[in-house]
């Protein structure tokens, strides 16, 4: 006679356990809300420094850097002034004109530099500009 053969019942889940998907998706959206912020700031350039009421941009406002040698970078790219007219006719048919613009200027930067920069916003129609500067040592 043949040995009896065991059959091993292995339990059946009906039920996803979604503990560790649900743990790794919040780990990732912590760690693109503490970078994404930094993004932008990761252009070198060196504000002056002021005391003025802090302003935080919101999630449809554009920032615009020019560095110290002129060159005007925008969505972490250095585009021209042509380009810039471009980029900012996009975001004018994008989100229209109330779009608040912040323009940091590196603080070694000619003055010149910077209010042709921002000829060029205010010729597209942009009211909503702000300058941005560091805090000031105290």
């Amino acid at each position: 006679m043949p040995p009896k053969r065991r059959s091993l019942q292995v339990p059946i889940y009906d039920q996803i356990n979604l503990t560790n998907l649900i743990d790794t998706l919040f780990f990732l959206l912590i760690i693109f809300m503490i970078t994404a912020p930094l993004l932008e700031y990761s252009v070198d350039v060196t504000p002056p420094e002021m005391n003025a009421d802090p302003i935080k941009p919101d999630s449809d406002s554009k920032i615009i850097n020019v560095k110290a040698d002129g060159s005007i970078v925008y969505d972490r790219e250095t585009i021209t002034e042509a380009e810039l007219q471009i980029a900012l006719s996009r975001i004018e048919q994008q989100s229209g004109r109330d779009t608040a613009i912040f323009l940091r200027g590196d603080r070694d930067l000619r003055y010149g530099v910077m209010m042709n920069v921002m000829r060029l916003i205010r010729a597209a129609g942009f009211r909503n500009v702000n300058l941005v500067m560091q805090e000031e040592a105290q």
